[in-house]
C-alpha cells in the first residue's frame, strides 16, 4: 500500500517537474537528459503497473479492464512527453530552431503520438460510459475529441515540419524579411491551435462530469477537473487585448502538452478507483430507483 502511494505521488509530480525543468534549465545535452528520461520512464511504467495491474486480472470485469487500459494509455503518452524536460522550450529564433532540427521534429512527433494515444483512451472510456448508462456528457466529450484530434495532428505537423523547412529557407537566405505567404499561414494555424486546444479542454470537462455521474469520481474532484479545464478553455479563447498577464496565461494554457495534464491526472485517479463497473451500475440503479 505504501508503495502504491509513493507511485501515485511520483506520477502526479511528473507534469509539474517536466514543466519546471524545461523552463528553468532550458535545453540540456542529450547525454544528460536521455539517461534521466530512461530512468524516469522505467519508474513511471513501474508505478503505473502497480496501480493498473490489479485491474487487469482475470477476475475483473470487462469495464474495469477497459478503464485500466485507457488510463495506462494516457500515462504512456506522458512517459514520452516527459522527455521535454531536457528539450526545453522551442528555440525563439529560426537559427536556433534549425540548429536543433532533429529535436524539434521529435518533439512534435511525440506530441502527435501522445495525442493519438489520449484520443484512443477517451474513445474506450466513452464506450464504457455508454455501457453503464452515461450518454450525454461522454458523447459531447468524445465529439469534441473527434474534432480536436485531426486539428491537433495538423497543427503539430505545421510546427514540426512546415516551420522547420520554412526556417531553413529563412536562415539560408540571410534576410530578416518574411515572405508574404508566411504570416497569413502562421495566423491560420494560430486559429487552428486556439480551436483544438479549446475543444480538448471542453472534452476533459465533460468526461470529468461523466465520471462523477457514474460514481467513479467524487463530486468535489470532478468539479475541480471541470473547473480548471473550463478556465483553460476561457484563457485560450479570450483575446488578451494587450493585457500582459492575460496574454501570458493564454500562451501557457495553449502549450501543446498542457491540455493533456488534466486527462493525465484523471487517468491516475481512475486507476485508484476500485470496482469501476460495480460502483457505476449501483450508482445508476440508485438513480433509477429514486425516480
Amino acid at each position: 500500500m505504501r508503495g502504491r502511494k509513493i507511485g501515485v505521488v511520483y506520477l502526479t509530480l511528473v507534469p509539474l517537474c517536466t514543466l519546471i525543468s524545461a523552463f528553468a534549465f532550458g535545453h540540456l545535452p542529450p547525454a544528460v537528459y536521455l539517461p534521466v528520461w530512461i530512468l524516469n520512464s522505467c519508474l513511471m511504467a513501474f508505478a503505473a503497473w502497480r496501480l493498473g495491474g490489479p485491474m487487469l486480472k482475470e477476475n475483473k470485469s470487462a469495464q474495469e479492464k477497459s478503464v485500466a487500459v485507457s488510463a495506462l494509455l494516457i500515462i504512456v503518452a506522458w512517459i514520452f512527453i516527459s522527455i521535454f524536460f531536457g528539450f526545453g522550450p522551442p528555440p525563439g529564433n529560426p537559427a536556433g530552431w534549425v540548429e536543433r532540427e532533429a529535436e524539434q521534429k521529435t518533439r512534435y512527433e511525440i506530441l502527435v503520438f501522445a495525442g493519438i494515444l489520449i484520443s484512443v483512451a477517451f474513445s474506450i472510456l466513452h464506450r464504457v460510459l455508454t455501457q453503464v448508462s452515461e450518454n450525454v456528457y461522454s458523447t459531447i466529450g468524445i465529439t469534441a475529441i473527434a474534432i480536436a484530434a485531426p486539428l491537433f495532428v495538423l497543427n503539430m505537423a505545421f510546427w514540426g515540419n512546415y516551420l522547420t523547412e520554412a526556417f531553413k529557407i529563412f536562415t539560408s537566405s540571410g534576410t530578416r524579411n518574411r515572405p508574404d505567404w508566411y504570416l497569413p499561414i502562421r495566423e491560420l494555424f494560430s486559429e487552428v491551435s486556439t480551436i483544438e486546444v479549446a475543444l480538448i479542454y471542453i472534452a476533459t470537462a465533460c468526461f470529468a462530469i461523466a465520471f462523477k455521474n457514474n460514481g467513479w469520481f467524487k463530486s468535489r474532484a470532478a468539479k475541480m477537473y471541470a473547473l480548471f479545464s473550463l478556465i483553460g478553455m476561457l484563457l485560450d479563447l479570450i483575446p488578451s487585448g494587450g493585457f500582459e498577464p492575460l496574454k501570458v496565461a493564454g500562451y501557457f494554457v495553449s502549450i501543446p502538452a498542457i491540455p493533456f495534464v488534466m486527462p493525465y491526472l484523471m487517468a491516475i485517479q481512475l486507476l485508484l478507483t476500485k470496482t469501476i463497473s460495480t460502483k457505476a451500475i449501483h450508482f445508476n440503479e440508485g438513480k433509477k430507483n429514486a425516480k
